[in-house]
């Protein structure tokens, strides 16, 4: 598990060992989200009112239920600087993806999105079934492949023959289009790993059941690691459709606070212990 070679929170590479464990084929979609809403009449962070205390000195006009939208800049942006292609939208949720005049008709086969952790867990406990562990999930990314730089194998061909939905081109203002996707793509739309799981790289980055803490991987357990007791956030794995190379590799990682701004390009797959 994890990377020598990359980003330093993917080191150092060690072993781990599993017990068996089912992972859904696909992520979960805006149909099959809907009908947890109607079931339970959840209502998900997103359009919720953001808590005062959690935003000290934040306008109140500011503190209304929306999220995070990608904004494609004109041209080339300063990278250190996420205001150049991240934007507050007010409405923005599950249903309405880039703000209340849009909506998710024709995108019932598509990854839900704006999805905070909690939604995640809610949603995988009315299917019965749980969110991985971040050691469960790249041992099923990894589609038997192990020590392979992607789910497809070591070679980055996304520019040629495209094996997931991810940016082509120059972030964030020139996307070529070679996977044909602007945006995130029907579940299932790309071949499947070896373990026959679909979109474990691209399309929208997923949740995992397990905390960031920096270091954890120096003291990490051998057998079933379930992740420190807290941390700065939730793990995210598999990068999205705004993702480059680097961020699509299986051993990938990052982390997302679970409190506050959701961002459009989070999703997630549910997985079961046998």
């Amino acid at each position: 598990m994890g990377s020598n070679d990359f980003y330093p929170e993917e080191r150092p590479v060690h072993e781990v060992t599993v017990d068996g464990f089912w992972m859904d084929k696909y992520e979960v979609t805006n149909e099959e989200f809907e009908r947890f809403v109607t079931e339970t009449g959840y209502v998900t962070v997103a359009e919720r009112p953001l808590n005062p205390k959690d935003f000290p000195g934040a306008p109140a006009e500011n503190l209304v239920p929306g999220a995070m939208v990608f904004r494609k800049s004109t041209g080339p942006v300063d990278l250190k600087n996420y205001e150049n292609w991240w934007a507050w939208m007010p409405g923005a949720n599950w249903r309405h993806p880039y703000g209340t005049k849009s909506s998710i008709q024709g995108m019932e086969k598509h990854p839900v999105v704006h999805i905070a952790y909690e939604d995640a867990e809610a949603y995988a406990k009315w299917a019965g079934k749980d969110l991985p562990t971040e050691a469960e999930w790249e041992f099923a990314a990894r589609g038997g492949l192990n020590g392979a730089k992607f789910t497809w194998g070591d070679e980055d061909t996304q520019t040629t023959e495209p094996k997931a939905n991810t940016w082509q081109g120059e972030f964030p203002w020139q996307n070529l289009l070679i996977d044909k996707y602007e945006g995130t793509s029907p579940v299932g739309s790309f071949d499947p790993n070896g373990y026959g799981l679909y979109d474990m790289a691209g399309n929208v980055w997923e949740w995992v059941s397990d905390w960031y803490k920096e270091g954890y991987y120096k003291n990490s357990p051998y057998k079933n690691p379930k992740g420190p007791d807290n941390g700065d956030g939730h793990v995210v794995r598999g990068g999205s459709w705004l993702s480059g190379p680097g961020y699509l590799q299986t051993a990938n990682r990052d982390w997302v606070s679970p409190v506050g701004k959701v961002v459009y390009i989070v999703g997630f797959r549910c997985a079961r212990s046998l």
